[in-house]
């Protein structure tokens, strides 16, 4: 499985923007997809995450700011950003959990300018 993830940028505090992830090649229908992210001084962290077609799981930093959504039939994964802040600005990782593996994209900027 391979990851394509695609949507960061440069956006003012309190914007907004939309990743999107697709997962190119078979998956199980019982997964995880979701979002980390890493900054130069941090461990990559998680943000975002979804079973199957399940309700998200966020982490507290962006709970009421972040929305997590899937589209199975097309092997996407989104993560719509709003109100960013300038905390939020990173390297935003989409993955893809099944059977005891792992899958990582290749990761997108997004930086959120005071």
């Amino acid at each position: 499985v391979q990851l394509q993830a695609s949507g960061g940028g440069l956006v003012q505090t309190g914007g907004s923007l939309r990743l999107s992830c697709a997962a190119l090649g078979s998956i199980f229908a019982d997964n995880i997809m979701g979002w980390y992210r890493q900054t130069a001084e941090t461990e990559r962290e998680p943000v975002a995450r979804m079973l199957g077609a399940g309700n998200g799981i966020y982490a507290d930093s962006v709970k009421g700011r972040f929305t997590i959504s899937r589209d199975s039939a097309k092997k996407m994964v989104y993560l719509a950003m709003n109100n960013l802040k300038p905390e939020d600005t990173a390297v935003y990782y989409c993955y893809y959990f099944a059977r005891g593996t792992t899958y990582w994209g290749q990761g997108t900027q997004v930086t959120v300018s005071s």
